[in-house]
């Protein structure tokens, strides 16, 4: 399975906020959006990620002062990104190396979706429960 048909299933909506946006507004909408993690997106594209373990890292060392920081300040800017025709195992292997969660998927330098761990879980799934119920007919049909 390839990613393009994980975000055809999921659909390609991709929460963002703006780098100045503070930590408040970041939990604010992911609490909202029941979501991990915001794209952070700037006047030149993708400038970063930051996910909830970013905020946890930061209110541990630096207390609650971190919340009135902006986005900028906490968010992980080396960022493992994807394609619409990477496979899904190949995703998987990079979120397993990479120590992340969420993956957006990038085309022609352009945020065209995000990948989640269990979108990758999901889609895991779906292709063992296909599996199981051809080799079902199989065996009831043979």
């Amino acid at each position: 399975m390839r990613i393009r048909d994980v975000l055809r299933n999921k659909g390609a909506a991709v929460v963002t906020i703006n780098p100045d946006a503070t930590v408040t507004e970041l939990l604010a909408g992911m609490a909202e959006r029941n979501i991990g993690a915001m794209v952070v997106l700037g006047p030149n594209g993708v400038e970063g990620i930051v996910s909830e373990r970013d905020v946890v890292r930061e209110l541990h060392t630096h207390g609650a002062r971190v919340l009135a920081a902006p986005v900028s300040k906490i968010m992980t800017t080396v960022v493992a990104t994807c394609s619409k025709a990477d496979t899904v195992d190949a995703i998987s292997a990079l979120m397993t190396e990479n120590r992340v969660r969420h993956v957006p998927v990038m085309e022609n330098g352009e945020l065209v979706g995000i990948v989640s761990i269990g979108d990758v879980v999901k889609s895991r799934i779906d292709e063992l429960e296909a599996e199981h119920a051809q080799l079902q007919s199989y065996i009831t049909q043979g």
